[in-house]
């Protein structure tokens, strides 16, 4: 069965867009949200560089980490719920300086308490250039934050 993309307001992509500015930072743009998947990119450039002119590792890591997180959440909302990562295991596979990767997140199991997302980032050739898996709580939304 296929979700079309969530309408809730705070999982809107343009409203995420406005998040905070560690998420802004990243440079994480959001193409589609669905509880069983989210699609974005990120326009890598100087501003994502470790001090040696490579793209760093916690750029990737936040991106898997945020793409999951969201899906996630969309996928419970309607229970009053949204998903916190327990576990993000990322890979780094390639090194870029620059250049668009797409990320993709997908859902391999939604159970009732929790979730494992699985996220691929990818450069214009298609080539893996990371790779993770998060495992999620869903947790009352009063709760977080």
């Amino acid at each position: 069965m296929s979700e079309t993309t969530t309408t809730t307001p705070r999982l809107d992509p343009e409203s995420l867009q406005s998040s905070g500015a560690f998420l802004q930072g990243a440079g994480l743009v959001l193409d589609e949200i669905s509880g069983q998947r989210v699609t974005g990119h990120i326009d890598l450039g100087p501003d994502h560089h470790t001090p040696w002119g490579i793209v760093h590792g916690g750029v990737y890591a936040t991106a898997i980490e945020s793409a999951a997180s969201i899906g996630a959440s969309a996928a419970v909302g309607d229970q009053g719920l949204v998903a916190v990562g327990l576990t993000n295991t990322t890979h780094f596979l390639r090194s870029r300086r620059d250049g668009t990767v797409r990320v993709e997140a997908v859902a391999l199991n939604q159970g009732r308490t929790q979730q494992l997302w699985r996220v691929d980032i990818k450069d214009d050739t298609g080539r893996l250039v990371a790779h993770g898996e998060l495992r999620l709580q869903n947790v009352p939304a009063s709760g977080a934050g």
